[in-house]
């Protein structure tokens, strides 16, 4: 399943119940109708559009309300039943739990969750469930079942008398209540090998090898790929019975591996080359060279090694291409990869627009909600509290931008999700670049170092505070406009100056950011001043404080009137072209600058 699982409650007197389920379950949030139903996760206007955009993004749904009402929303959706994600009915007291869809995609196994913290029984009705007990076309976690598509055949067979025989260990199938005989017609087989299926054979993949690789930095995609195809084909080894892909820490961002891993369908891991050094004495090929160069003495033996134990052993010794190598080892269960080595981490930077929830992008609010850890400024964590859910904090003070960036880094260096939240548009004025600069080797500041230098980064872009100002002002930005900080912490003010002079004569709009805090009282004035030297008296000026906040205030004026005592450190300011206008018999006032489409229709 890909969560969070969506717990969606229609009234009130579902909520407990809605707790209740969501106490059990590792990643869920309670979807909650806004008329009807307080402190939900997730508020949502019209309950049918809202359960038919859940079931069409795949996620997983429990409905806690009548079962007629999730079937309406979401029956002209569906389609095909092998991709359709789980879908659940519960009732408002916790009375019932039925499974509606994707029975063997995770629902029948939810259901059973479910039931078992409410004491009831589910309402299962899929009928290998109710016979066997067991759903052979959903495997538990770990196995993988090669030809799904003749489970149907294979479990109509089954329910008409016919009986099995397991060829191969698997406790899962060993304890169903299946009809086996030592010769029986259907066969489940159990293996890492690649073997064909058929309408009366299904074959069962424990995911119990460790794929090690190596490869030279900026190898091609390609090669690494087309590398272990060969391997495994070279070796009739089963693509669904590899478990991960693994290798030396220094190659955490190494493009060729994270594409193996994509087009494997499983996660990559990571080890240390003393990790990696401890496989030493069970090596095939160890290399001198390979230890000088990142310091250990195999690393596409070792890194599989490492993930198999001590009764694990290699099956398929280090393989090599031009600038890649590859190795296989088979553990004597399947391997659970979260248990094993170091994911590569992942820092998302996410610009969270003004603060409110209605401006906030669906991309933001996915990364947020997926992070295990949360980086910012105090205020912009209390921004977004109501999406924290069970991620971890990590408070800084204004003006600790560097000390918060390098933490993120070396958080997301350790294999967490880390989200590195910031007001406005993350690139703007914020620490997007400040994360780019300190994973830049070639600047001239002290860059991250070791693991932390090599996380995956997303930037996700937020509202910015002009682009907030300007809509609510009318259009100011229409024609062509800049961007001017005035603090000047990290910028000489003689430079700021300069930049100012160059949008006056330029006649651009001009946005001013950090136009005023406690210590900077007269940066401001002498802004509008050289703005005001190529502008006339009426040229319009937007103060824009805590926009999409309780306490939003908008405000307009002129450059000739404009008191810079009406600005605080909240606040934007814009201030408009010459060709700017005001259209004052609109309420409210609405500010706009013309594009030329006026020009253009008389002179077409």
């Amino acid at each position: 399943m890909s969560g969070p699982v969506a717990i969606v409650v229609l009234g009130q007197s579902g909520l407990e119940t809605a707790r209740r389920i969501k106490a059990v379950l590792e990643c869920a949030e309670i979807h909650g109708l806004e008329a009807r139903v307080g402190h939900a996760d997730v508020p949502f206007a019209k309950a049918s559009e809202h359960l038919a955009g859940l079931f069409r993004a795949g996620k997983p749904i429990i409905g806690v309300c009548a079962s007629g009402i999730v079937i309406r929303a979401i029956g002209s959706h569906l389609a095909d039943k092998q991709a359709e994600p789980p879908v659940i009915a519960v009732a408002e007291d916790g009375s019932a739990v039925i499974p509606l869809l994707g029975g063997h995609r995770g629902a029948n196994e939810l259901a059973r969750d479910i039931a078992k913290v409410l004491g009831i029984k589910p309402a299962i009705t899929t009928a290998g469930d109710i016979r066997f007990g067991v759903a052979l076309d959903a495997p538990p976690t770990g196995w993988t079942l090669s030809n799904p598509e003749h489970t149907k055949h294979v479990m109509a067979a089954l329910l008409s008398g016919a009986h099995a025989r397991i060829n191969g260990d698997a406790p899962w199938l060993e304890q169903a209540s299946l009809p086996f005989s030592e010769d029986g017609e259907i066969e489940l087989v159990v293996t890492h090998y690649a073997e064909q299926g058929s309408p009366e054979r299904l074959v069962y993949h424990p995911e119990c090898l460790a794929l090690g690789v190596g490869c030279e930095r900026g190898c091609e995609p390609g090669e690494l790929i087309e590398l272990v195809e060969q391997t495994l084909e070279a070796h009739n080894l089963a693509p669904g019975a590899i478990a991960l892909v693994a290798s030396l820490d220094l190659k955490a961002d190494e493009v060729a591996v994270q594409a193996l891993g994509s087009h494997l369908g499983v996660p990559a891991r990571f080890f240390t080359a003393d990790a990696l050094n401890r496989e030493s004495p069970r090596l095939r090929n160890p290399s001198e060279i390979v230890l000088r160069e990142v310091g250990c003495l195999g690393v596409a033996e070792g890194a599989a090694l490492a993930c198999v134990g001590s009764q694990g052993k290699l099956i398929v010794e280090k393989t090599k291409s031009t600038r890649a190598t590859c190795a296989f080892a088979l553990a004597i269960s399947p391997l659970d990869p979260a248990s094993l080595g170091r994911a590569r981490g992942h820092l998302s930077v996410v610009g969270i627009g003004p603060g409110g929830e209605p401006w906030r992008s669906a991309e933001a609010v996915s990364l947020l909600r997926a992070a295990s850890d949360w980086v910012g400024y105090g205020l912009y964590l209390d921004l977004v509290s109501d999406l924290s859910g069970d991620s971890r904090e990590h408070r800084f003070e204004l003006g600790q931008e560097e000390t918060r960036a390098r933490h993120a880094l070396e958080l997301a260096g350790a294999g967490r999700d880390v989200a590195l939240v910031c007001s406005g548009d993350a690139g703007i004025y914020a620490m997007a670049s400040l994360v780019f600069e300190l994973l830049d080797t070639g600047s001239s500041g002290a860059p991250v170092s070791g693991a932390a230098s090599r996380v995956e980064v997303t930037v996700a872009p937020g509202i910015s505070a002009l682009q907030a100002a300007a809509a609510r002002a009318g259009a100011p930005l229409g024609h062509d406009f800049c961007a001017i900080s005035l603090s000047d912490l990290l910028t000489p003010w003689e430079a700021i100056e300069k930049r100012l002079h160059a949008a006056a004569q330029g006649d651009f709009v001009v946005a001013l950011y950090n136009p005023r805090s406690r210590r900077r009282k007269n940066q401001l004035a002498e802004a509008i001043a050289v703005l005001h030297a190529k502008r006339p008296d009426a040229t319009p000026v937007i103060i824009a404080s805590s926009l999409g906040r309780r306490d939003e205030r908008i405000a307009a004026t002129t450059i000739a009137e404009f008191d810079p005592e009406h600005v605080d450190m909240l606040s934007i300011v814009i201030v408009g072209s010459s060709s700017t206008r005001r259209i004052a018999q609109t309420s409210p006032e609405r500010i706009y600058t013309p594009r030329g489409y006026e020009a253009k229709e008389r002179n077409p």
